[in-house]
């Protein structure tokens, strides 16, 4: 049996020694550094229809 994701999980991840915040929703999730409020999101719907690396790459370009 598996538990329905009807409200936001926040956990805290260490990637190259700074803290970061991933929160996971119904909608899909997000990874910012801790104490900022901008980072990468990803939706369950580009995921599912396979759009998921085409939508990293462009957030990855316009993020340079």
């Amino acid at each position: 049996m598996t538990t329905k994701l009807d409200k936001p999980i926040r956990r805290e991840v260490n990637i190259d020694d700074r803290a970061y915040t991933l929160t996971i929703d119904p909608d899909g999730l997000k990874l910012v550094e801790k104490g900022h409020r901008k980072g990468p999101q990803l939706r369950w719907k580009d995921v599912v229809n396979g759009d998921a690396a085409i939508a990293a790459a462009l957030q990855g370009s316009l993020a340079d």
